[in-house]
């Protein structure tokens, strides 16, 4: 058996430039709790996404839960069912009810053309996903919350570094929120953050993801505790240092995976939206069975077999899971384009250590 080809490899800078961090962490003996390398990645993070305040977290999860009490968001929350389970899971336990909207065809975010018929007295805010990066329609997004009264909260747990027209988009929405999980372009291991432009704003999630302290004897809200420590900030500190040149190498595997994939019948690959600036987390197809021969199962088991393992985001639809399928907005019925892409759909390996020789191994198995 070949040597394995997963869908993604965290990058890791050498050991050697991390161990002072962890010698200057070892002499401070401040390890959680707002400490000095947290205030310092916070700025920095801030300074190279282009907003104004950031507030780090354990894990992108905590944060799209504290993200909703921020923001004080009840009743029901209009999402996409073509996300990770968080989503969802995030609303579930706000006490919300996910109203789940079609996507669309292209980017396979959020279709702002079906919100509006979704909206009910019941609904307060409005969940989108920039899935692998697209940025989602924030205008009319942003039209159809400010005619409504909704809060816009933005998913952007795949956005790292993305910007259209030169802007961020962690800047869209009241809110967005970061992952910074091992799996992600930028890792920090495990980790996360809530993005913000409003001080007041950036203040209340401080306060909330640290129990609800404003001071040693004043707790101001029920929060909960989403800090991160002084070990995953000074890794990040770290790993800003390299990111541009780990986004250049991961556009090179997404260009030279178009190049070579580009007239393969039944395969639709996905080129850059102009004007945005990508972050290459994902290299997502879509296989059409009846032109390429197979179904997208079939292609995946065959990958499988050869110890290359792909993955196919995001199927099952999170409108499909047990745990939502029973709401009416679930039904397969409302969500036409997002079943048919949840079929279709399968990410190929991209990370920016992957070699030519093993992406020749992927596009071999495709191709023939």
């Amino acid at each position: 058996m070949n040597d394995p080809i997963y869908v993604t490899k965290p990058s890791l800078p050498n050991l050697e430039e991390f161990i002072p961090s962890l010698e200057k962490i070892w002499a401070n003996k401040q390890l959680t709790n707002n400490g000095e390398f947290h205030k310092e990645f916070e700025r920095h993070l801030a300074d190279y996404l282009g907003v104004k305040f950031v507030s780090l977290f354990t894990n992108g999860m905590l944060a799209l839960q504290v993200g909703m009490q921020a923001l004080r968001i009840t009743g029901e929350v209009i999402t996409t069912p073509f996300t990770f389970v968080a989503t969802p899971h995030a609303i579930h336990w706000n006490g919300c009810t996910p109203v789940f909207c079609d996507i669309e065809p292209e980017s396979f975010t959020l279709d702002p053309a079906k919100v509006e018929s979704l909206i009910t007295p019941k609904t307060t805010a409005i969940m989108p996903v920039h899935v692998y990066g697209n940025p989602c329609q924030d205008k009319e997004l942003r039209r159809i919350a400010d005619t409504y009264g909704l809060k816009l909260f933005y998913d952007a747990a795949h956005a790292f570094g993305v910007r259209q027209h030169g802007v961020s988009i962690c800047n869209y929405g009241d809110l967005s929120m970061l992952s910074f999980h091992a799996t992600k372009t930028f890792n920090t291991f495990e980790g996360g953050a809530l993005v913000t432009n409003d001080e007041a704003m950036k203040k209340r999630i401080d306060f909330l993801k640290n129990f609800g302290f404003a001071n040693e004897v004043t707790v101001v809200a029920p929060g909960s505790n989403g800090k991160m420590d002084e070990f995953r900030a000074a890794f990040g500190l770290l790993q800003l240092k390299h990111i541009n040149e780990e986004i250049a190498k991961r556009q090179k595997v997404a260009q030279r995976y178009r190049e070579m994939l580009k007239d393969i019948p039944g395969i639709r690959i996905f080129r850059d939206i102009p004007g945005v600036q990508h972050n290459y987390s994902y290299f997502p197809v879509t296989v059409d069975e009846r032109v390429y021969g197979i179904s997208r199962d079939a292609l995946y088991e065959k990958l499988k077999k050869e110890n290359i393992f792909s993955r196919r985001y995001f199927y099952p639809l999170c409108s499909d899971f047990p745990s939502y399928r029973g709401l009416p907005s679930a039904a397969p019925a409302n969500l036409p384009v997002a079943a048919k892409v949840a079929q279709e759909i399968l990410c190929l390996p991209i990370y920016a250590d992957l070699t030519c020789e093993e992406q020749d191994s992927v596009v071999k198995l495709v191709t023939s």
